[in-house]
């Protein structure tokens, strides 16, 4: 029982290092410039480490001291938050455009008359040698961190499950896995929470004063102290993995020689045919789930307007803790009326398929694309701003991004395309409004920020909705583990969950994210250019972002079915 809290502590503070990233991936890519497919490849990165060892390593199940070698395994996932957190001590203070000069730049986004694109903006001047090879060196440390952190996690996960179930009566067991499960779910959902907390500061709070920063949470420009969540989370790993070095070992060495029947007991396992279905169905449902613990946060903040912030929250506070009802029902129920092994398949049917019924509306739930000046949106004549006559004598930097509302409802990327060429501020000095707006009919005037995609009323029912998808889905995730430990020869236990994780990984956690976020990407209408390279996504085709997005999620759903 004491193994099953300190096991629980530790994939709890284990996956709140993977699951942090996840809840600021829209950060990161904004901090950075990063496409939805790269992030997408960063955040599965982590499974390349630990499928190349995973199987290796299971195989040797109890021949090897399991408590130290997961303690060493946590030390090296400490290791990798440490490293995540380490791009923001090698680069400078994030710039962004603005209306306001500041003490980083004297340069303003409002129309100042002269010949149009003679006007260099902050995106380009921020083009230097230095600032191309910071940017690789950001991604060559994240990535030498993610890959760390998946060598670390190979021990944790498969020798804990069999520890547990090696030393657990059968009648416990499914409730020590159920207990342990729903622990690890609440991991990520303390990591969205966390992020949550974290977003709310600006990035450089360590390196500039409050006054001097001119955005507020809510600005599409705002960028998060996305690092500080990795030094807590790294912090936490390292004291979970302390106990691990004073567990005894408790099996005693089998005497023939360790690698003799690794191929025999491999496709032992491999030819199984209920070993084998249950790892595919899966498959399916991890695949689902690294498209949503990856880009919810995101699909969230572009389909209903919200903060980083507040996304972060839902997921953490909605979505993850539903899945652990379901993880704890499923075990508890498992527990309660002790059934049998076809009894645990048909339990996993039925929550699927009511989960299918369930997410299937979630595709009409959703927002329409804002209109946006040039990019969603163009005069009666066909024309976007860049050719409109209003805003011809401005000098408006072609790659400027400052978005703000007009009064007409029409969102512009800054103040310059609207034609505006004065603004009012706060005491303070923060924007108030943009005048004198010639591209703007009526009032003429304009408020900081984008203008949202105005459907707050559908964000209840679709939160409502795939929170009860989430609990039905999950309800299958014990059983189809106990189907898996009891169908299978006892001293493959080990092994057996070995090639599960790898083929998980290989088949679902590594290629999801980099499915999603390539779908997520041709869903893209603007995009920003850095150094004349392609960078991160402006705006969306909501309603393609949504069917792309939640379409990947049914089609996983009905392979797990």
């Amino acid at each position: 029982q004491f193994f099953v809290f300190c096991h629980g502590l530790l994939q709890l503070s284990q996956l709140l290092v993977s699951g942090y990233l996840k809840s600021s991936i829209s950060t990161i890519e904004r901090r950075y410039g990063l496409s939805s497919q790269t992030s997408g490849l960063l955040a599965s990165f982590n499974e390349v480490g630990n499928t190349l060892l995973i199987v290796f390593l299971s195989y040797l199940g109890s021949r090897v001291h399991r408590p130290r070698l997961i303690g060493c395994g946590a030390l090296l996932v400490s290791l990798a938050g440490f490293l995540m957190a380490l791009p923001h001590f090698l680069t400078g203070p994030y710039q962004y455009d603005q209306s306001l000069p500041s003490t980083f730049s004297n340069s303003t986004d409002l129309c100042q008359p002269g010949p149009p694109g003679s006007w260099a903006n902050l995106s380009d001047g921020s083009c230097t040698p230095r600032a191309s090879r910071e940017n690789h060196e950001v991604l060559l440390v994240m990535f030498v961190a993610q890959a760390l952190l998946g060598i670390g996690g190979v021990p944790i996960q498969p020798f804990g499950i069999s520890y547990i179930d090696d030393f657990a009566s059968e009648r416990n067991s499914p409730l020590y896995l159920g207990i342990l499960f729903s622990v690890t779910v609440i991991g990520p959902g303390v990591a969205f929470m966390l992020g949550s907390a974290m977003l709310r500061f600006y990035v450089d709070v360590d390196k500039v004063s409050a006054a001097e920063v001119q955005l507020t949470n809510k600005d599409p420009r705002w960028v998060g102290a996305w690092w500080l969540g990795f030094l807590v989370a790294a912090s936490l790993v390292a004291l979970s993995a302390l106990p691990y070095f004073f567990f005894p070992r408790e099996m005693p060495k089998e005497g023939r020689q360790v690698w003799a029947g690794f191929p025999v007991v491999l496709l032992r396992n491999l030819r199984h045919p209920v070993y084998l279905l249950v790892v595919l169905a899966q498959v399916n449902l991890s695949a689902m789930v690294a498209g949503l613990a990856t880009f919810m946060g995101k699909f969230l903040e572009r389909q209903f307007s919200l903060t980083a912030s507040l996304a972060n929250m839902i997921i953490g506070a909605v979505n993850i803790p539903g899945a652990m009802v379901g993880i704890v029902v499923g075990g508890a129920v498992l527990k309660r009326f002790q059934v049998s092994l076809r009894q645990c398949s048909a339990l996993c049917v039925l929550g699927m398929l009511l989960c299918l019924l369930t997410a299937f509306p979630l595709l009409f739930l959703g927002c329409p694309t804002q209109r946006v000046a040039g990019v969603t949106y163009w005069d009666s004549s066909g024309f976007g701003p860049q050719d409109w006559q209003c805003n011809a004598g401005c000098r408006c930097p072609q790659r400027g991004f400052n978005p703000i509302c007009g009064s007409d409802g029409v969102e512009y990327t800054s103040p310059c395309s609207a034609g505006c060429s004065a603004l009012s501020i706060h005491t303070d000095s923060s924007i108030l409004n943009y005048t004198g707006c010639s591209c703007i009919a009526g009032a003429g005037s304009a408020r900081p920020g984008t203008c949202g995609t105005g459907c707050s009323h559908l964000f209840v029912p679709f939160v409502v909705l795939s929170c009860l998808a989430g609990i039905l889905a999950s309800t299958s995730h014990t059983p189809s583990f106990m189907l898996i430990l009891r169908s299978i020869h006892p001293e493959d236990k080990s092994f057996a969950v070995g090639i599960q994780f790898m083929l998980l990984r290989v088949l679902a956690w590594m290629p999801g994210p980099v499915l999603y976020g390539s779908a997520i990407d041709t869903a893209c209408l603007l995009w920003e250019r850095r150094c004349e390279r392609r960078a991160a996504c402006r705006y969306y085709d909501n309603t393609l972002f949504r069917h792309r997005y939640l379409g990947l999620q049914l089609f996983f759903e009905v392979g797990a079915f």
